[in-house]
């Protein structure tokens, strides 16, 4: 039972309660609300799994910790479902010149694209799109990332799955009128939380549903005769 025991922790796929990271071991996600429900922000490297409707805003959720970690290290986008706007990168504070956009050919190429830039060194975040990883995939992924320094960024579909996924921070977003309901399903060294609103209408107005204003009808009052 010892040796299942050890066996299973080495592979990472035991928590034990003891054992919670520091608040060294994150960097900001630079939203608050979203620092203060992961303990600290976004792992330093591995893994970070994101389930996600396509265009709610899940890009722009990750710009923030993409501009503050954009320095003489590059951020690779690794078969986006979109075409990438310079003008924009620009506009959110990222060069043009520190951005490396790879489309393979297909999604076995695309993972070794992701892993190659995870443990060069030479990368600080590699977002990656792909909707049928195993296992084994993306603990290589996350040993990668371990190697290099560096975190992944996991986009795919919301997907049911007889296993856990081996990654650092799994998350679940959905649209909201006020932007985005984020529900932590895994955080390594800590507890999953319930369903919260992320309210993205100080950083991006357009996106942000204005509330309806009430309208009050009077009651027509009989007149006296």
């Amino acid at each position: 039972m010892h040796e299942l025991i050890e066996n299973l922790k080495q592979k990472q796929w035991l928590w034990q309660a003891n054992h919670t990271q520091s608040s060294g071991e994150y960097q900001s996600t630079g939203f608050d609300l979203l620092d203060q429900k992961l303990s600290g922000g976004f792992p330093l490297h591995g893994v970070v799994e994101i389930q996600s409707p396509m265009g709610i805003g899940e890009l722009r959720l990750l710009m923030p910790h993409l501009r503050h970690n954009h320095t003489d290290r590059l951020t690779v986008f690794v078969q986006p479902p979109g075409h990438l706007c310079a003008e924009y990168l620009m506009a959110e504070g990222l060069n043009p010149d520190r951005v490396l956009l790879v489309n393979p050919k297909d999604e076995q190429q695309a993972l070794w694209v992701a892993e190659q830039c995870l443990k060069s060194g030479a990368c600080s975040n590699v977002l990656l799109w792909h909707q049928a990883l195993e296992v084994h995939q993306v603990r290589r992924l996350q040993v990668a990332g371990e190697q290099g320094n560096c975190l992944q960024f996991l986009f795919k579909s919301q997907q049911a799955h007889l296993f856990s996924l081996p990654v650092s921070l799994s998350m679940t977003l959905l649209p909201h009128e006020q932007g985005l309901e984020i529900t932590i399903t895994k955080r390594r060294g800590g507890w999953p939380h319930g369903k919260f609103v992320l309210n993205m209408k100080p950083y991006w107005p357009k996106l942000a549903i204005a509330p309806q204003s009430s309208v009050v009808v009077p009651f027509p009052v009989a007149q006296q005769g």
